[in-house]
């Protein structure tokens, strides 16, 4: 499969590494800086290269460009769409071989495909950082003119970035709140426990190491086991023990209040 990324920042590099461990694709990058393209493909191959050339080579054109760079991509990238497409009259052409994916926060498929000047087909994706290492956790919904083997072709092509779960576009910024945002909640967990350790006496590195696989198999329990984390919970939780003990500091310090809290701020930030 032939994939271009036009933008090549923290999230378009992270997909294009997951991209790049399936061998049979073929990665095309550009950036509107060509550096920090070059440093990507010197990490993960591919060729450095130009709007134009990219859509008129690629199978699916990754869209990872600040939400205030759209209307300037889209201007620069039209008329070589269009083209790909089989004339830029605006007319849609369902047999058109590309396919765009966009991962522009707040940006819905129909202000994509106003903007390109057609009803192009168009996944929406809104990813997270754990694709860069496989574990990644991306929400996606097509556009009505997205094919089955089209969407099959994209899910095939970046198997290796983690799990998929298609949703509703209006339900977008409610998953983007929980799984795009989510990371930085629990790094910050992940630190606060390491640093309790450190404050027992753990070496740095140790205390980071056990709240890091900590967190890890948890979550790995969580979705192979397919119990609720209360029931996970509560087997932790012997009566009388050290562990309930932790539980209930927390809840007397509103752990899973405030964590509700920073979900929905960050989506109502969102919409």
């Amino acid at each position: 499969m032939k994939i271009a990324f036009i933008g090549t920042g923290n999230m378009g590099g992270a997909l294009a590494r997951a991209a790049a461990k399936e061998k049979e694709n073929q990665l095309y990058l550009v950036n509107r800086h060509p550096e920090k393209a070059e440093r990507l493909r010197e990490e993960i191959g591919g060729e450095v290269t130009t709007h134009d050339t990219a859509i008129s080579v690629a199978d699916i054109v990754f869209f990872g460009v600040k939400p205030n760079m759209l209307p300037d991509l889209c201007a620069t990238v039209r008329r070589a769409i269009g083209e790909k497409a089989g004339g830029d009259s605006g007319t849609q052409n369902h047999s058109a071989p590309f396919l765009l994916v966009s991962m522009v926060a707040g940006a819905s498929i129909k202000d994509l495909q106003a903007q390109l000047g057609a009803a192009y087909p168009v996944i929406r994706i809104m990813p997270n950082t754990p694709v860069s290492v496989g574990e990644g956790m991306i929400l996606y919904s097509c556009s009505p003119e997205v094919t089955e083997l089209q969407k099959e072709a994209f899910l095939n092509s970046m198997r290796n970035a983690g799990r998929f779960q298609p949703v509703e576009e209006r339900l977008m910024e409610a998953g983007m709140a929980v799984s795009g945002c989510g990371p930085a909640y629990v790094d910050l967990f992940v630190e606060a426990l390491a640093d309790a350790g450190v404050a027992g006496g753990l070496p740095r590195k140790t205390a980071m190491l056990l709240a890091a696989q900590t967190v890890l198999g948890s979550a790995k329990l969580i979705l192979e086991s397919g119990k609720h984390p209360g029931e996970l919970k509560d087997a932790v939780c012997s009566p009388g023990g050290t562990t309930i003990q932790g539980v209930r500091k927390l809840e007397e310090k509103g752990f899973r209040s405030a964590v509700i809290e920073a979900a929905l701020a960050a989506m109502h930030t969102s919409v």
